[in-house]
């Protein structure tokens, strides 16, 4: 089963089932290392067996991801705030556009190496908070408040803690149909994004990046396929766990997480703006 989500993707490690074995993981019903269960609730295995075993070899536990994606989350929130405060406004537009288009590229080399590197993440971060600041500065002030940033903060945090409560209280099994149908209309959520962003550099403005009624629409339909993509790797990131990913996944994770929380707060806080409206 794959994620929709390309970070996790790549990784054979968040893709358990292909007859592969990851570093630390046990076989079907038995023992796990380091006294952690086993794949299926197994009892644990005597740690002296592992002595000498490199050290990124230590299985992957959710304290890794939720340390790394936090860490993650940090920079791009300190940076989010210095752009904001820092960046003078003779040079907001240029350094917007080149915090997403910096974020981008590292968003595509990171999530087609097999191996992430951790500075690369976080270099991914800052860009991101570049963008993240000045844009939110923008809307802020299109709005006339700053207030709409806690909201859409608080918004996205709320949101994806019932995505996770719901994910574990109903037990939500992630199918191939419904990974499927995700991967597609998000896939095809992308694709209308970048044709309209080329289309406006030509002067075409069909309204989706805007402030109107067919801005609220596509802000919409993007935060719930963010919704939907937290699903999938919430799923993927505890086969991980179960398969005994490498530690060093943890920051794959991390990162893909963050992507989609990234994603998810931009929308949000789209839709609080446009809800408001300008002054």
């Amino acid at each position: 089963m794959q994620s929709s989500n390309p970070v996790l993707n790549r990784s054979s490690a968040f893709a358990p089932g292909q007859g592969q074995a990851y570093p630390g993981a046990a076989p079907y019903g038995q023992p796990g290392p380091y006294q952690q269960p086993g794949q299926y609730g197994g009892p644990g295995m005597p740690p002296q067996q592992y002595q000498g075993a490199p050290a990124d070899s230590r299985p992957m536990t959710m304290d890794d991801v939720i340390v790394r994606t936090a860490a993650t989350l940090g920079v791009v929130s300190v940076v989010a705030a210095i752009s904001w405060n820092v960046i003078p406004v003779s040079v907001v537009t240029p350094a917007f556009l080149a915090g997403a288009l910096v974020a981008f590229a590292l968003a595509m080399v990171l999530s087609f190496s097999r191996r992430v590197n951790p500075v690369l993440v976080m270099l991914y971060a800052a860009a991101e908070g570049v963008f993240l600041g000045i844009g939110s500065k923008f809307i802020a002030n299109w709005v006339g408040d700053s207030g709409i940033i806690v909201q859409a903060v608080l918004a996205t945090l709320v949101t994806a803690a019932l995505t996770l409560a719901t994910y574990k209280y109903f037990q939500i099994k992630v199918t191939p149909r419904f990974t499927k149908m995700v991967i597609l209309a998000t896939m095809g959520f992308a694709g209308v994004l970048v044709i309209n962003l080329i289309a406006s550099l030509f002067g075409f403005n069909s309204g989706i990046g805007g402030f109107g009624a067919m801005g609220l629409l596509f802000a919409a339909i993007g935060a719930g396929l963010a919704v939907f993509n937290l699903i999938l790797d919430f799923d993927m990131i505890e086969q991980g766990v179960r398969h005994g990913a490498p530690q060093s996944e943890a920051w794959r994770a991390a990162f893909g997480l963050t992507v989609t929380l990234v994603w998810l707060y931009w929308n949000l806080l789209r839709i609080l703006a446009i809800l408001r409206g300008g002054d």
